[in-house]
């Protein structure tokens, strides 16, 4: 019975430490352009039953309730929380912000594809949209050399002034992608998420249609993570895991007495 004690214990610290690092990434990730914050889940271990609910307790009667003994608890996955972020203007015309649900598509080495809420773009040499990290946005958008200034609509709808004309000229089209469950794409860092099983094939369409979010020029995303709240949340978690240690040393003290005066 101490040794299941002590087993039960230490998922609690298993469980109280995974949650430790989830909040530890979040405060990490507070000025991190686009992020949004991850909340562990738990759940519980097997349960081993002694007693069936329900079962006979003597020829006329049953059990009300059974007796039922966990096995500790576990770290069922992260959920992302996908709360929109707040918008800071920067007054640089090729930082972009999605105001609403959906993500840019942009083309990630070995021909994979990527999806972010970092609107940070800049102009390469060769006049593509590309990330902060050299990364095409997808459908490819190509600025003219010489263009004097750049106009993204709300819809995506890019356009440029170029020398000789006074009217602008329509260069491309951002298109926003959207995700039947976008809960399950795959995080793989540098604030870029990929598709998976679980998040169902990617939707691309415009901006401001069909549940998507509008595009915001000259701003972007800040990251969702609440600091205060982090910290009671990261308070709760010290306290919790504070609590299965001292289980470890109770069940101990428990054993010791057993073996010393039994």
């Amino acid at each position: 019975m101490g040794s299941a004690a002590l087993h039960i214990a230490r998922t609690g610290l298993d469980a109280q430490d995974m949650r430790m690092r989830v909040i530890s990434n979040n405060l990490a990730n507070v000025n991190t352009t686009g992020y949004k914050r991850d909340r562990a889940a738990f759940e519980t271990l097997a349960y081993q039953t002694v007693t069936a609910p329900g079962a006979p307790s003597t020829s006329e009667t049953r059990y009300a309730t059974g007796l039922n003994l966990g096995t500790g608890v576990r770290i069922q996955g992260t959920a992302r929380i996908d709360t929109q972020g707040t918008l800071a203007q920067t007054g640089n015309s090729l930082d972009l912000a999605l105001d609403g649900e959906g993500y840019f598509q942009v083309q990630l080495p070995g021909a994979q594809l990527g999806y972010t809420r970092a609107g940070n773009f800049s102009r390469s040499a060769q006049g593509l949209l590309v990330t902060a990290e050299g990364y095409q946005v997808q459908p490819g958008i190509t600025i003219p050399e010489g263009t004097t200034s750049i106009t993204i609509g709300t819809d995506g709808t890019v356009s440029a002034v170029i020398p000789g004309q006074t009217e602008p000229s329509q260069v491309g089209q951002i298109q926003v992608a959207t995700f039947p469950n976008a809960a399950g794409l795959l995080s793989i860092g540098d604030n870029y998420l990929t598709e998976s099983a679980a998040s169902g094939a990617v939707l691309l369409g415009i901006a401001g249609q069909e549940g998507r979010g509008n595009i915001r020029q000259g701003a972007l995303e800040g990251s969702n993570v609440n600091v205060v709240e982090e910290l009671v949340d990261m308070i709760e978690t010290q306290r919790a895991y504070e609590v299965n240690s001292k289980m470890i040393t109770a069940t101990d003290e428990m054993l010791k007495y057993v073996n010393q005066n039994i």
